[in-house]
This record gives C-alpha cells, structure tokens and sequence, in this order.
C-alpha cells in the first residue's frame, strides 16, 4: 500500500509468493517507508516494522504462499472526523454535512513517535519491549502523550521525555551489545537526541516533524468542507476529544482559519460522552437532512442511491498481480445483479452521478434465488494491461467476469 493512500476500514490487498527450496520456513518482514516509491528495503527512509514466519510443510519442493494484508482499522491510527451544524432556536442542532474524515487524529503522531524509535533503536528491539516489557513500553507512550499536548509552536532548544532507562538499557544489551548512551551516539540521531539522567532529550525542531503531516491532513480536511457553499457562513470552530487539547495544533488552526473563532472547551477529551450522554436523554437535540438528490426508499428502508464506493484510489501505485476484494448483497426479488464500474478524475468521489465520474464498463451476475438476500464476493485484479473484475455468488458459484483498460 503506497504511502499516503487514503483506505478505508476492512480493505484488503492480497498476493502471491513462492518458498524456495531446501527452507523449512518462509520469514515476510514487513519494511515500511517515509519514501512514496522506495524501490530498496535497505534504502534510506525504509524500518522494519514486523516479521511473520511460516513453516513449510514440504522443503524439497517450490511452495505457492498467499498473503493478505489487512488495512484500515484501528491500530493504524487515529481518526479526525468533521461536520457542520447549525444552531437553531431553542438550542438544537442541524446537521449541515455529513461527517468526513480521515486518519490524522492523535494516534497517528504516536505511531511517528513509535518509527523515531525503531530508527533509532531497530525495530526489533521496540517489538521485544512491547512484547517483553508492556508496562515499561506503555509508560514510555502516556509520557510521550503528556509531552505531546503541552508542546507549543514556539517552544526551542529540547523536549524532555521520561524514558524507563533500564529496560531500554538492557534490551540494548541484549539485542545490539552496546548500552543505550553508547546507542544514541551510533545513530542517524545523536545530534538531535541525547540522555540526560533518565530522561531522553529531543530537538523541538526534531519533535516538531512528528506533528506536521498530521496537521497538514487536518488542516486541508477542514479547509475542504470550508471551500463547500453550505459551509460559507460558519463562523466557529469547536475542537473537542483528546488532541484537540493539544497546544499545536490548536495554534496552527487558529492560526490557518482567520477570522473565524476557534473554541476548545474545558475537559474536551469528555465531549464525546456528554454528547453521547445527552442524546441519550434528547434525540430530538441533534436532527439532519439527508441529501434528497440520492436519497431513496426500498423495502421500507432508507438508502443512498449511486454512492461512490471507491475500490483503488487515484494515482495509488500498485504492483501487477494486485487484488482487492469487496462482499456485497443482492436486494430481494431481483433476478440479476448489475456491477457497473465507474472511475473519478477526483481522488475521494462521493457519488457516481457526480463531477468527473463516468462509467467503464459494467457485469451481469444472476441470482440463483431472488426470494432471499444472496452474498456476492467481488475481486479486483490491478497491474495489468487491463483491469479485470471477477464476480461470484457464494452459494451457487454463478460467476461473471468484465476487463477494460484506463489508457
């Protein structure tokens, strides 16, 4: 998955590999890059972030291996959703958009705190402290979260960070032989990070980087849903959960969105839960307009008519051979189902009747019984000639295929 792909949760990428012969096992260590298209494992920008190992169960011959990889959940990162709402009389609330968001929320700074360390200590040192020393390696997150909020724009010289100076020394020992001072000085790092008493020193310039993506995501997430015209007359911002208190943050959005005001109410890590709390007691509190253009009825259920289920975004790189897979359900009564494929000169389209959408081509698949809701598995194939799609119902293994080209 390229960097920067924007996947949505539950999206998978499968592919095909082979053992060689003679190995009992076949080890899949996972390189991540700040790198768009690194070409290298062992090129600058590129850290090991994991290893699976799998036994081969006959060494003397080519076995065939398929990998699926799994994106888009939670233990990516964090995710920063945003809506517009009107105040009306009597204090409710109308939702003006739909929320939208994206995966820039608080965890993800985290996540860039986590590969600052595998860079400098290895990846699989920081795998070992998790997996061995869990506590030591969850104190070392909440100091970093603590560190992370207060941090402001013009803080300079170094940010101090508690570290557990033990447990890093040791695992230092055992997995590089050296000691953790010794360690720093060996790094791409050491004149940005230093040690003093039991606390790691960081470059505010350096600690600074962390942030930056994530707040340009945020940044141009919200100046998107400002540029929309159901969204010219807002006037306040409202931060609230967790790293909305976070000092940066808010600065650069004050900072980016004049003359609007920007507020961050008092325990807003709470928010959520209020708000949880009083809907509970108030639904009529909060109430929205679903979009009458798409919106439509059928069998007594409310649903969006021509919604833009993207399978492979735009300008995403992809390697020949690759297959995305998405489960769909038929409507009752229907004899057939009808996959019309659609591609988007925009990077996230919203509906297939929209701007810059048009439709390349479509796939019939018949429904063995229409009395009930059947199942269907849709494969993608990417990287060839021509893109391909591969339709099956799963319990009556009816098939349809449909390929077409881009170019």
């Amino acid at each position: 998955m390229q960097k920067d792909t924007n996947v949505r949760q539950g999206t998978t990428v499968k592919k095909n590999y082979g053992s060689t012969i003679d190995n009992n096992a076949v080890v899949f260590t996972i390189y991540a890059s700040d790198k768009t298209t690194p070409v290298y494992t062992d090129e600058d920008g590129c850290f090991s972030v994991g290893e699976a190992i799998i036994e081969i169960s006959d060494p003397t011959e080519k076995q065939f291996l398929e990998v699926e990889f799994m994106f888009g959940n939670t233990e990516v990162s964090g995710t920063v959703d945003i809506t517009v709402h009107e105040k009306l009389d009597g204090g409710c609330l109308k939702e003006i958009t739909r929320a939208t968001g994206g995966d820039c929320g608080g965890t993800s700074i985290d996540a860039k705190f986590i590969q600052l360390l595998m860079k400098v200590f290895g990846a699989p040192l920081i795998h070992a402290m998790k997996r061995e020393q869990p506590e030591a390696f969850l104190d070392l997150i909440r100091e970093f979260e603590a560190v992370k909020r207060t941090f402001t724009p013009s803080k300079n010289g170094k940010i101090n960070i508690a570290i557990p100076y033990s447990t890093l020394d040791t695992l230092c020992k055992q997995h590089l032989k050296k000691h953790l001072p010794s360690t720093l000085l060996s790094s791409t790092y050491d004149n940005c990070i230093t040690l003093k008493g039991d606390k790691m020193r960081i470059d505010a310039f350096l600690f600074k980087t962390l942030f930056d993506k994530t707040i340009k995501n945020i940044l141009s997430l919200i100046q998107e849903i400002l540029t929309r015209k159901e969204s010219e007359s807002v006037t306040l911002l409202l931060l609230v959960v967790g790293f909305a208190e976070c000092s940066l943050a808010q600065s650069e959005i004050r900072k980016a969105f004049l003359p609007r005001r920007v507020i961050v109410p008092e325990e807003s890590g709470l928010a959520v839960l209020k708000g949880a709390v009083l809907f509970g007691h108030n639904s009529k509190a909060i109430y929205s307009l679903h979009d009458q253009q798409h919106y439509i009825e059928l069998h007594d259920e409310a649903q969006c008519k021509n919604a833009f289920d993207i399978i492979m975004q735009k300008d995403t790189n992809v390697r020949q051979g690759t297959t995305v897979k998405k489960n769909y359900g038929s409507t009752i009564d229907n004899n057939a189902v009808v996959f019309t494929i659609y591609a988007s000169d925009k990077t996230t389209p919203v509906y297939t009747d929209g701007d810059g959408c048009f439709s390349v081509g479509e796939a019939i698949i018949e429904i063995s019984d229409p009395t009930e809701k059947q199942f269907l598995e849709v494969e993608f194939m990417f990287g060839n000639t021509e893109v391909s799609v591969h339709a099956v119902e799963k319990i009556s293994g009816n098939s349809c295929q449909l390929s077409f080209d881009l170019i």
